[in-house]
C-alpha cells in the first residue's frame, strides 16, 4: 500500500511539473510570437500616366500609387509594383498627378468682399461660418493643407478642430489665432474713434506682456505664433514699412514661442522690421516686400523662409475700390507691389528658401493657384514653384514627414490636373481630381 501511495505521489508530481512546464511554454510562445493581425484597411490604386515628384524634382511616367487607409503604402513604376487583386482602381488617364498643394499664408475666416469699414459689421460667428465655406473651396482647389495666419476670436481654431473631427471638409490646418502686435499697429484695430476703446485681442506692448500673449494664444489652441513686425497695406493709419516692435520685444516673443515648440511667422513689409525679425530668429517672414541685401543674406544664412504673396497686388489694384478698400490702402499697395515682386526675384536668385503663400482672403478663396504664374514670371521654374507649394511648405509647417510628397508612409493627399504644369504652370488653377487622406474629395 505504501509503495502504491508513493508511486501515485510521484506520478502526480510528475504530471503537475509537466503541466506547469506546458503552461509556461504556452505563455512563452504567446509572448514571443504575438498573433498576426491582418490589416482591414481597403486598398486603392491610382494609375498615373504622368507624375511630378517634387522631392526628386522630376516628371515620372507610367506610375502606380498604392494606398492603404489614409496613407501611401507603395509607389513606383507600374512594372515594379504588385497591385492587390481586390484593390479599387482609379485610372487618371493622361492627367498629371502631384502631391496635394500647400498654401502657407491664408485667412480662411476673412471675406475679400469685406474690406475697409465694411469689416466692422462682420461678426466672429459669421467669420467662422464663412471660414467653413472657404475651407471646402480651398480643398477642392487642390490645397490639401494650409497655414492660417490670423483670425479674430480664435475662429480658425474652431474650423481646424471641426475638420479634424470630420465635421467639415477642409485642408489640414496650422493656425495662429489672433496675431500679436503693438498698440495702434497693423495687428490692432484702428477703425473706431477713442470713445469705443476698440483693441484687437493680440495687442501687447513690452517684452513680458508679449510673452504673456504668446502663452495666452497657446492656451486657446493655436499651434503657430504670428506677429506684426511692421505696418501693413490694409490697416488704417500706419505706414506700411514702419517697424512696430522693438528688437527686445521680438526677441522675447520668438524665445517664448520656440521654448514652447512653436514656430513663428512675422508679418513684415519694411526693411528694418524684416531684418529685426530675422535677427530674432523667426521661422518665416511673410510678405518681405522691402527686403534688402542684408535681409537676403541673413535669411539665407539662418534658413529663414520667405513667404511672398506676389499675386495679390494685381487683384487689389484691379478690384480694391469695388470692395471698399480705403484710398490709403490702395496708395500703399501702389508703393510696394512692384518692389515686392522685384525683391522676390532677387531673393530667389540668391538661393533663399521660399514657400508658397498667397494671402488668400484679399482675393477669393479657391483661386490660390493664380500665384504660381507670378512666381514663374519673377524667376522660378515651374518645378521650383511646385516645390515651394509642396516640400518647402511642408517643412515650414513642420509636417515634412507626412505631406508634400508622394512616398510610402505619407498621407495620401494627391491631386491631378489636365496638361503638364512644367510646360504651363497655369493648369494648376484648374485641379480636376483631389484626394485627401485616401478619400476622394473631387473627381
Amino acid at each position: 500500500m505504501v509503495e502504491e501511495a508513493l508511486t501515485s505521489a510521484v506520478i502526480a508530481g510528475f504530471c503537475y511539473r509537466e503541466a506547469m512546464r506546458s503552461l509556461f511554454c504556452l505563455l512563452a510562445a504567446l509572448i514571443s510570437f504575438p498573433p498576426v493581425v491582418m490589416a482591414q484597411d481597403s486598398m486603392t490604386v491610382i494609375k498615373a500616366a504622368h507624375l511630378i515628384d517634387p522631392v526628386a524634382g522630376k516628371m515620372l511616367t507610367d506610375q502606380v500609387i498604392v494606398i492603404s487607409g489614409d496613407r501611401i503604402a507603395a509607389f513606383g513604376a507600374a512594372a515594379d509594383i504588385l497591385v492587390p487583386a481586390d484593390a479599387q482602381l482609379i485610372d487618371l488617364g493622361t492627367a498629371t498627378v502631384l502631391p496635394g498643394l500647400i498654401d502657407a499664408h491664408v485667412h480662411l475666416t476673412n471675406d475679400y468682399r469685406q474690406q475697409g469699414y465694411q469689416k466692422l459689421q462682420y461678426s466672429i460667428p459669421r467669420m467662422a461660418l464663412h471660414g467653413a465655406y472657404n475651407a471646402r473651396r480651398t480643398l477642392e482647389a487642390g490645397f490639401t493643407a494650409v497655414r492660417n495666419l490670423g483670425a479674430a476670436g480664435y475662429s480658425d481654431i474652431a474650423i481646424r478642430d471641426a475638420i479634424v473631427a470630420g465635421e467639415l471638409p477642409g485642408p489640414r490646418m496650422r493656425v495662429s489665432g489672433p496675431p500679436i502686435g503693438s498698440t495702434g499697429g497693423h495687428c490692432d484695430s484702428n477703425w473706431l474713434p477713442p470713445r469705443y476703446q476698440d483693441r484687437a485681442a493680440g495687442v501687447a506692448d513690452g517684452p513680458w506682456a508679449i510673452r504673456e500673449k504668446v502663452r495666452e494664444t497657446r492656451k486657446f489652441g493655436a499651434d503657430i505664433i504670428k506677429f506684426c513686425a511692421t505696418g501693413g497695406v490694409l490697416s488704417k493709419g500706419d505706414p506700411v514699412g514702419d517697424q512696430q516692435l522693438t528688437q527686445e520685444e521680438m526677441n522675447a516673443l520668438v524665445d517664448e514661442a520656440h521654448r514652447m515648440g512653436f514656430k513663428v511667422a512675422a508679418h513684415a513689409h519694411g526693411t528694418e522690421g524684416i531684418n529685426a525679425a530675422i535677427d530674432a530668429g523667426v521661422d518665416s517672414v511673410e510678405h518681405a516686400s522691402l527686403i534688402d541685401e542684408r535681409g537676403i543674406r541673413l535669411a539665407k544664412r539662418w534658413g529663414t523662409v520667405l513667404v511672398m504673396d506676389i499675386y495679390v497686388d494685381t487683384y487689389i489694384l484691379e478690384h480694391g475700390t469695388e470692395f471698399g478698400l480705403l484710398p490709403e490702402s490702395l496708395e500703399k499697395e501702389k508703393e510696394i507691389g512692384q518692389l515686392q515682386r522685384d525683391n522676390f526675384r532677387k531673393a530667389h536668385n540668391a538661393g533663399v528658401k521660399m514657400a508658397f503663400g498667397s494671402d488668400a482672403a484679399i482675393f477669393p478663396h479657391g483661386t490660390n493657384a493664380k500665384q504660381f504664374a507670378y512666381m514663374v514670371e519673377y524667376g522660378m521654374s515651374p518645378m521650383e514653384a511646385i516645390q515651394a507649394a509642396t516640400v518647402n511648405a511642408a517643412e515650414l509647417l513642420g509636417w515634412d514627414e507626412d505631406i508634400g510628397a508622394i512616398a510610402p508612409g505619407y498621407f495620401a493627399d494627391i491631386i491631378a490636373v489636365a496638361g503638364n504644369p512644367l510646360e504651363n504652370v497655369t493648369v494648376l488653377e484648374d485641379v480636376r481630381f483631389v484626394m485627401q487622406g485616401g478619400k476622394v474629395v473631387k473627381q
